[in-house]
């Protein structure tokens, strides 16, 4: 013990050695002087003494808590503490713990260090700036942030980095169980506590209980001695917690649960701080109310309000996202209806109601039957979906099928007493047999059913006679693989020219398949196929490479063929490889890419608008430039046509043949021209097929002009022969003139 009396007696600084009964046993003449005792006076005095009288009780606690688990504080990360003089003066001090190890016991080394008003102030400043801090990057969050967990998780995130508290969690009172769970947190060790404490007592028996259910701010000021806390004293030692604040979180005023923020000192909080907590509460709720309910909006536009389920809208989405994998991946999908048969009577003969409460239970049926919710939708009254994302064959669907409508009909829905069994009657369509967009799939499920409810059949796909032809698409599917291994596929060119100059501006290539048992087949005949099967891929493959050694062929020759407009089907679009293909096939060859045109349809691009976009962007990067082919069959909607980036509008060859029979067509026809000139779009008059066609397309200002009058598409050879061996000068004078005046318009040498 004099090891340690010398050793006081030098020290600097105010220092005291109180034992486990937590009476002092030293006190050297610094401590004596800053308290205003003589020295020696304090040995033997409980070290309570030095203390107001309001502390005392809450100080023997924590000194009794600190001696059963010793934790030390160094200096400059001390308590800070208000202290009592000999003359009942209080003053400010930071207290510095140490555990003594003494020959005759364990003593508790306390370092004291005054803290001046000055620094004391500073300390308060500190302490609401880190609070004003978070509340300001807490505003901007909400401001930033429409998604309730990223709210949460900034929030708390916030609360520790730049309000300096050791964790903060948020959590939620759920409805049914009374129960709150946590819903964000953040801090060093903030899932191991939390994980901790909910094993020892339910959150809500403790202070965030209290402040939801009474709708008010719990402050916790010293943790250990709180008896709100007890069932967690303990652990929360380990942790180093001292202080807490529980802020209640409301929607539309009703407290729905809290925000729990710990910090290391004893009496964390002063009454600033704990004003301007609330207030960063009460903005987080007001952001939280905000964002659910944006949240409820976008819910009801995409789901049916009473069962839940997706509604037509969301459906297709979902479809369509399953149909890229479907592509992908290489394998089916079945879209079904579905009608509950004589619902109707429900309805008249116990009411809406009871006709709502059994949409309901069939909706639960098929979500526990199904295995996923969004895989289901409900269209219309008693109307419902299915989606089944991945099969093999059709079989398979009609097996699941078969089963659902037997499972359907042994459940028992009951309603006020009343049990029901329930028929329903399927429509069923395929991809790609039926279709290769969600809107086509869900028409064509929808006309299955139809065909079922007006037949005895309990179920239907969409193609009546599909087993015949999947036999017949199966050789066809054959013949074709053989067509691509022999190369017999062949491209041919149908040239387009400047509409004022009769220049050659470039030509489409199109695909023909050159059988040797029949001849030239139709496109319409194996194009579909090619797109059923996946052989598009690698027939697209072929078409691009053969494209392109054509146009640099003829470049090398002298010739001038413009550009070559490839046709992109919506497979090749939607394939994710598809720009790894293009750029393989352009190599480094910049003629490559300003030779190449790509033409796309207004529904391809629908089916998903922001990939089209993003995928048709990189494309044009490369310097190939886009067409939308067949305008004006589709959408034709100037809020998508202005997002697209495109280079040329080319008018569907129907507008184009009602031109002379149907006058509303030259309105039509103009608004199109003019429209896609304000865009800063060349257009292409399609199927043009007589000289009044041409003229009217010329007159209304179309720039070029593509169609049987000019040329039907040609083998390579014989379209190098005729249209660019010359000049690549259409005579527009001949061309035009009455059938019976017309001379040779070939271009002229």
């Amino acid at each position: 013990m004099q090891g340690i009396a010398n050793f006081l007696s030098m020290v600097p600084n105010p220092m005291i050695l109180v034992n486990e009964q937590g009476v002092m046993v030293l006190a050297n003449d610094h401590t004596c002087s800053l308290f205003g005792y003589a020295p020696g006076e304090l040995v033997g005095r409980p070290v309570t003494a030095l203390m107001p009288e309001r502390y005392r009780e809450t100080h023997v606690k924590h000194f009794e808590a600190h001696s059963r688990s010793p934790h030390e504080r160094d200096m400059g990360i001390g308590m800070e503490l208000m202290a009592c003089r000999a003359d009942g003066s209080e003053f400010a001090v930071e207290i510095s713990l140490n555990r003594y190890a003494g020959m005759d016991g364990v003593y508790t080394l306390a370092s004291v260090r005054l803290i001046a008003d000055r620094e004391a102030t500073e300390i308060r400043i500190r302490h609401l700036n880190r609070v004003l801090a978070m509340q300001g990057r807490i505003n901007a969050l909400i401001v930033r942030v429409h998604d309730r967990d990223e709210l949460f998780r900034e929030a708390c995130r916030i609360a520790v980095e730049a309000g300096a508290f050791g964790m903060a969690w948020i959590g939620l009172l759920d409805a049914d169980t009374q129960e709150i769970r946590v819903a964000a947190s953040f801090g060093e060790r903030a899932r191991e506590y939390l994980e901790g404490i909910e094993l020892e007592a339910p959150f809500q028996r403790g202070p965030a209980g209290v402040s939801i259910r009474e709708g008010r701010p719990v402050w916790i000021q010293d943790y250990q001695h709180s008896p709100l806390t007890e069932p967690w004293h303990k652990r929360s030692a380990q942790f180093g917690w001292n202080s807490l604040a529980v802020l209640p979180l409301h929607r539309k005023r009703v407290p729905i649960g809290a925000m729990v923020l710990y910090a290391g000192e004893i009496g964390a909080f002063d009454e600033e701080e704990e004003r301007l907590l609330v207030e960063m509460a009460n903005n987080l709720s007001f952001a939280m109310d905000h964002v659910e309910n944006e949240r409820m909006l976008k819910h009801l536009a995409q789901y049916d309000a009473l069962t839940s389920l997706a509604n037509r809208t969301r459906f297709l989405r979902r479809v369509t996202r399953h149909l890229r994998n479907a592509v992908s991946g290489g394998h089916k999908l079945a879209v079904l209806e579905l009608d509950l048969e004589r619902f109707t009577n429900i309805n008249d003969s116990l009411g809406r109601p009871a006709g709502d409460a059994v949409l309901k239970q069939v909706a639960k049926w098929l979500t526990e039957e199904v295995g996923d919710a969004s895989l289901l939708a409900r269209l219309d009254a008693d109307h419902f979906a299915v989606l089944i994302p991945a099969i093999e064959k059709e079989g398979d669907a009609a097996l699941l099928v078969e089963r659902w409508m037997k499972a359907l009909h042994e459940h028992a829905f009951g309603v006020e007493g009343d049990t029901f069994r329930i028929h329903a009657k399927v429509g069923i369509s395929m991809y790609p047999e039926d279709g290769v967009n969600a809107e086509t799939l869900v028409k064509n499920a929808k006309a299955a059913l139809k065909q079922a409810k007006a037949s005895r059949n309990r179920y239907l796909f969409h193609t009546p006679k599909m087993t015949e032809m999947m036999a017949g698409k199966f050789v066809l599917e054959n013949q074709l693989r053989q067509a691509l291994e022999r190369h017999e596929f062949v491209l041919h060119y149908q040239p387009k020219v400047n509409m004022v100059s009769g220049e050659l501006t470039g030509a489409e290539a199109l695909i023909r398949w050159n059988d040797p048992r029949t001849g030239l087949v139709p496109p319409d005949r194996f194009i579909p196929m090619l797109e059923e099967t996946g052989l598009i891929y690698e027939v697209g493959h072929w078409a691009l490479d053969r494209a392109i050694e054509g146009h640099l062929r003829w470049r090398r020759a002298g010739l001038q063929a413009g550009r070559i407009a490839v046709n992109v089907s919506p497979l090749q679009l939607r394939n994710r490889h598809f720009i790894g293909d293009i750029e393989r096939a352009i190599g480094d060859d910049p003629e490559a890419a300003r030779g190449l045109e790509f033409e796309i349809t207004e529904s391809m691009v629908m089916e998903d608008l922001e990939y089209s976009i993003a995928t048709l962007r990189k494309i044009r990067a490369m310097g190939i430039t886009i067409a939308l082919d067949d305008f004006g069959t589709g959408f034709s909607s100037l809020s998508y046509l202005s997002k697209l980036p495109l280079d040329t509008l080319k008018i569907d060859r129907s507008f184009v043949i009602d031109l002379t029979d149907a006058p509303e067509r030259l309105a039509q026809v103009s608004a199109i021209i003019n429209l896609a000139h304000s865009m800063h779009l060349k257009v292409v008059a399609e199927g043009v097929e007589t000289a009044d066609q041409a003229r009217m397309v010329r007159m209304l200002g179309s720039d070029e002009m593509q169609g049987f009058l000019l040329s039907k598409a040609l083998p390579s050879e014989v379209f190098e022969a005729k249209f660019l061996g010359s000049t690549g000068v259409v005579c527009l004078t001949s061309l035009l003139a009455p059938a019976e005046r017309r001379a040779d318009f070939l271009p002229q040498a």
